[in-house]
């Protein structure tokens, strides 16, 4: 190879049409530039292998996640498995509610709109008219008759006017109970271990949701309570301090509506 290189060499260097260019003539410059042109067709799909090759280690983990992790076989790594996918589960569901992720401060809107909007909307000057305050004391039976305020026409009054929160109230448990069950669906959607267990993730909806159904029942019961007792809480003396308030400053002529703003409900302990 070496000396046939060699004759090839002295063979364009010694002939008159090629002498000129011997230095660009033979196997050995054809293999240099041919070389070079291999080198730089290289470098030039390099950037383009790297993006398929990265595109593909993509696809591939993604399949790789949609097959999930590999399952354990005892029992033992079973119950691992299971308890660190509910673990995560738990944790979005947590991070929601902490404001993490979106939805939780929804419920902060059934407190401060929801709530306050439906207690405007009872009929307290219905309760508190003047027909039916007088009514109310000349049907009453006191354990002394003969005073101007009679105590059992008073408990009448206020329980009239309390007893029509149970509606608002229940209203935000509900609201509260279907913004947590939605907040419950995004969790389990956003638990990617649970795509791999179908029967799983069902399993854990329907736990989740029965929790939050046994919640509900539970809030509704505590919070009627809380009315009922608000009920009993009230006593005759803020009715008895009304006509102070009226001489201190208050404006007796202005409407029953304009009276019960969100102060007064404050005062008399509906909010």
């Amino acid at each position: 190879m070496i000396a046939a290189r060699r004759r090839e060499r002295d063979y364009f260097q010694s002939s008159p049409e090629y002498s000129h260019l011997a230095h660009r003539m033979g196997s050995e410059h054809l293999g240099k530039m041919l070389s070079k042109h291999l080198e730089t067709v290289i470098k030039s799909r390099i950037p383009g292998l790297q993006s398929l090759i990265n595109k593909t280690i993509i696809e591939l983990e993604g399949e790789l996640t949609k097959l999930g992790k590999p399952i354990a076989a005892d029992a033992g790594g079973k119950l691992y498995t299971t308890m660190e996918i509910c673990r995560a589960f738990d944790q979005n569901f947590k991070e929601h509610l902490d404001g993490v992720r979106a939805g939780g401060e929804k419920i902060y809107g059934v407190f401060d709109n929801q709530l306050p909007a439906a207690l405007k909307r009872l009929q307290f000057d219905k309760h508190l008219s003047i027909e039916n305050v007088r009514k109310l004391i000349t049907e009453a039976d006191g354990y002394q008759p003969h005073l101007i305020a009679p105590e059992q026409g008073y408990r009448r009054l206020i329980e009239s006017c309390l007893v029509t929160i149970r509606g608002p109230a229940e209203a935000a448990v509900d609201g509260v109970h279907a913004i947590l069950k939605g907040i419950v669906q995004k969790a389990i959607a956003e638990t990617t271990e649970l795509k791999q267990y179908p029967t799983l993730r069902v399993e854990v909806g329907n736990a989740a949701f029965e929790s939050l159904e046994r919640m509900r029942e539970e809030s509704k019961r505590a919070t009627l309570q809380l009315v009922d007792m608000e009920c009993g809480y009230l006593t005759v003396e803020f009715f008895r301090k009304l006509p102070q308030d009226v001489e201190k400053g208050g404006n007796p002529t202005h409407s029953l509506f304009d009276r019960y703003n969100d102060s007064y409900l404050r005062r008399v302990g509906m909010y």
